[in-house]
């Protein structure tokens, strides 16, 4: 008789945890309205093993940060994980400090964690939309910083096997926006904790062109960790929408890394042409001007658009479905081509 009391009380609590048709309209950053058929918002890891358990991993699943990252083009029909794991702390030893944050904590709340704390190697990625869990996945990088060069190892749930597993850096395979987690493991692991290795005896690094000319506008010559930050903060602010207001999932296309070979054909056509050097045989092409030279900035196609500020943005403008939005960036990685013979990659998860 126990033994049954015990069984109906596990069901009670998994049809608790999990929620049926659930608008995912507030769960990502481009605001477009669609349904999880099943969703379920993980607060602690035990709940990722009652999960896996009761079989659920063996169906169709996705794994949900903050939605900074996603454009759903139609209702999710399986399972969507929200993962809302928090905490933060830090363990320092000599000149360096270990920060290990839950991967539901906020980025830019991570950020600012540090930055109060006076712990150099976040400030100039400020801002950057998403989550922590999701930081390693995508290898996130801004103004001259990525997270491979700070990243220190993570734990992740297999739920192939429901076990914990450590990654160490070299496990992750890091390449530009890239990761085993968005490559070869995609959808197998959910990451519940990240720690980042940051030296406290780092330099700073002011050495992109819109952070010099900011602090040189505030007449800043010995910046702070807090005044990087805060330059970061509002350059991003000056060239993105709001997510609260103008749904986006920030840059939508990768910078495409091309051979300095190619390059050189190119000056001759577009002599303008903005790049940045990568190494000795390759540069990173600007894609928001490539873009803009194709005539997309500011403008819209049905409900969706460009952001008037920045090209690389696609923006949901007017209540724009999923769908709209996909057709409007494939449009413009066609006319890109067109024009420049560069083939974009967009940067944001299709559904």
């Amino acid at each position: 008789m126990f033994f049954f009391e015990h069984l109906k009380t596990r069901v009670k609590k998994m049809n608790n945890l999990i929620q049926s048709d659930i608008s995912l309209k507030s769960y990502n950053t481009f605001g477009v309205d669609v349904l999880a058929r099943r969703f379920v918002q993980i607060e602690n890891r035990q709940q990722l093993l009652q999960i896996y358990n009761e079989g659920y991993f063996n169906d169709n699943f996705l794994i949900l940060g903050g939605g900074s990252n996603m454009l759903f083009t139609k209702d999710y029909e399986g399972l969507l994980i929200k993962i809302a794991l928090k905490g933060i702390h830090n363990t320092i030893q000599q000149n360096f400090v270990f920060v290990t944050a839950q991967g539901g904590e906020i980025w830019n709340d991570l950020v600012w964690h540090c930055v109060s704390n006076n712990f150099p190697g976040l400030e100039n990625m400020a801002l950057i939309p998403g989550t922590v869990g999701a930081s390693p996945v995508q290898n996130i990088g801004a103004y001259g910083s990525e997270l491979m060069h700070i990243f220190y190892s993570c734990v992740a749930f297999d739920t192939r096997t429901g076990q914990f597993v450590t990654f160490a850096k070299e496990d992750c395979e890091f390449s530009y926006r890239d990761s085993v987690f968005k490559s070869k493991h995609k959808n197998r692991y959910i990451i519940v904790e990240v720690t980042y290795k940051l030296n406290l005896d780092a330099p700073l690094n002011t050495s992109y062109g819109a952070i010099e000319k900011e602090l040189s506008n505030r007449q800043i010559s010995n910046p702070t960790i807090k005044d990087i930050a805060e330059v970061v903060s509002y350059i991003r602010v000056e060239k993105l929408p709001d997510p609260s207001t103008v749904g986006n999932a920030g840059s939508f296309f990768k910078n495409p890394i091309i051979s300095k070979n190619i390059l050189d054909r190119l000056i001759v056509d577009f002599p303008e042409i903005v790049y940045y050097n990568v190494d000795e045989e390759h540069v990173k092409l600007a894609a928001g001007w490539l873009i803009e030279q194709c005539g997309w900035k500011g403008k819209k196609l049905g409900r969706a658009g460009v952001w008037h500020n920045q090209a690389l943005v696609l923006i949901n403008a007017d209540n724009a479905s999923g769908e709209e939005i996909y057709n409007l960036s494939s449009t413009i990685l066609n006319d890109v081509y067109q024009k420049f013979g560069i083939r974009l990659e967009r940067e944001v998860n299709i559904l």
